[in-house]
């Protein structure tokens, strides 16, 4: 062997070896928490490796995938570690996909062995069909229970792919942006380092763990010797009763349940043990929300920009003062990537231009998984496209215009759906405003807001209208206001609203 096999070997940590020296530090130290339940490091090092040796039992290998088909539970990170020490890759659909859409996941990665809940199951059995599994329970207990530990070295390498989210975003075909080991561990140093997070700070795991939200900061959770706190979907009083009760790093609360969440904490009059950091995508929650949650949690609002493909670079290095509404939202650059903003051509444009935003560094994703063409376009020449325009201001921060693949034409000026968007959030009673084209005989095409208001509210359309007027060029202001409730936004498996659903209404 070659002394550069050697310093590589001496650099090869994986999520599973870093999670198992965590188990050996503080065995007796609580990993996992669900409810009444709680599973220690020793507990989960010890479950986990039996379900290593269970999965290679049923002819899991190294670059296997196993497709995980489950809401929150604790089995869920479970069965990560143990994919992680047989070097193979967890999959995960979510519980919101149809029927055809998780038929498309499966396909897409030929999984050795497919494990679902009951809940999945029951949802998913016509679909599912003949597919053998293993079903969590009972059953899955017992055999557990009977099956010897995995008593091999960790197989995995760092750039071997750990997980396999699913991402669609507005197309509704699904892409599998395989993530690495390395981008993992890459990711949990990033955030806890710009963030202020410690090794030991709970995260409560409410979203689902089929994203990246939850995913990335569970597992930068166990490698780091912290507690999970697992949360089956937002529960506005049990999160309220786990602020009181954790000592938390990071609360993610997305945009639809910050008010809901300060409802609860102002009502019930609670107050956090601690929370150092809370909030993600500030773009689309109003001004008015963040002062509130803020000052209700004592926590700052990271005022990030991240993805799937990325972790929370490339714009993760600032968070929102407590109590105050901001002004502004511009983002400063994590110090874990470089980025350049580009035009079509990918030529760098000025400062003060437009441009897609394009990353490198070690927390980007490994491509799309089985998908060559994509991941070829998007990766060219060395830096991951993400698709996204930013403009870059003197003062080097950065701020987000819209997707580059949805523009509203509208007699030759380009309209940014979510700066329209992110003006209706402004007015207080606005709880979610989606902009789409509609086709104009005189303009070509010109935008339309869907809007969801809170409660019982006489907020106009006129009014909200005026409001835009107020703050964007004539050409940007919304032709026609729709008001919708919350839950009739057309939804893809990731949550994102689907505008191709909506400019049909339109």
């Amino acid at each position: 062997m070659t002394t550069g096999n050697l310093v590589l070997d001496a650099a090869a940590s994986t999520v599973g070896t870093l999670f198992e020296d965590r188990a050996r530090t503080h065995p007796g130290r609580v990993a996992l928490q669900s409810g009444e339940r709680q599973v220690t490091y020793g507990e989960l090092a010890d479950r986990s490796r039996r379900i290593a040796a269970l999965l290679a039992s049923r002819g899991v290998r190294r670059g296997d995938r196993v497709a995980l088909v489950s809401e929150n539970r604790t089995e869920y990170l479970e069965i990560t570690l143990a994919v992680a020490l047989l070097g193979a890759i967890v999959a995960c659909p979510g519980l919101r996909a149809g029927a055809d859409e998780l038929v498309a996941c499966l396909d897409l990665v030929e999984p050795t062995v497919l494990v679902t809940s009951p809940r999945a199951d029951e949802k998913f059995a016509a679909p599912l069909g003949s597919r053998p599994r293993l079903l969590l329970g009972a059953a899955f207990e017992a055999e557990l229970a009977a099956t010897p530990p995995w008593a091999e070295p960790s197989a995995a390498k760092p750039e071997d792919v750990l997980i396999i989210i699913y991402t669609s975003g507005t197309t509704g075909v699904p892409k599998g942006a395989a993530i690495s080991h390395r981008a993992e561990i890459a990711r949990s140093s990033a955030t806890r380092a710009e963030y202020g997070l410690a090794g030991d700070d709970a995260f409560v795991a409410w979203s689902p763990l089929s994203h990246m939200g939850a995913f990335d900061n569970s597992v930068s959770t166990l490698i780091s010797g912290g507690k999970v706190v697992v949360v089956d979907g937002f529960d506005a009083a049990e999160l309220a009763h786990v602020v009181a009760t954790e000592r938390l790093g990071w609360l993610l609360l997305m945009p639809g349940t910050v008010r809901r969440f300060a409802d609860v904490l102002r009502d019930k009059q609670i107050t956090p043990a601690e929370v150092r950091l809370c909030g993600v995508m500030p773009d689309l929650i109003g001004p008015d929300e963040i002062a509130e949650i803020t000052a209700l949690l004592g926590a700052p609002f990271a005022n990030t920009f991240g993805t799937t493909e990325t972790g929370c670079p490339p714009a993760s290095g600032d968070a929102l003062a407590v109590g105050v509404e901001p002004r502004s939202l511009s983002k400063v650059q994590s110090g874990y990537c470089e980025i350049r903003l580009v035009d079509p051509d990918d030529h760098d444009v000025a400062d003060g231009e437009p441009g897609e935003i394009c990353m490198r560094g070690p927390t980007v994703f490994s491509g799309y998984w089985n998908d060559p063409d994509t991941t070829a376009h998007d990766f060219r020449g060395g830096w991951f496209h993400l698709g996204d325009v930013f403009v870059r201001n003197p003062d080097g921060t950065l701020d987000f215009v819209d997707r580059a693949k949805y523009l509203i034409k509208s007699g030759g000026e380009n309209i940014y759906p979510a700066e329209i968007e992110r003006t209706l959030l402004r007015h207080p009673e606005v709880l979610e405003a989606v902009v789409v084209r509609r086709a104009d005989p005189t303009w070509g095409e010109v935008p339309v807001a869907f809007v969801a208001r809170s409660g019982e509210t006489a907020v106009s359309a006129e009014e909200l209208i005026e409001l835009c007027g107020e703050r964007l060029a004539k050409y940007k202001r919304p032709r026609e206001i729709r008001f919708v409730a919350p839950e009739t936004l057309p939804r893809n498996a990731s949550g994102k609203v689907v505008r191709g659903e909506l400019e049909k209404r339109a």
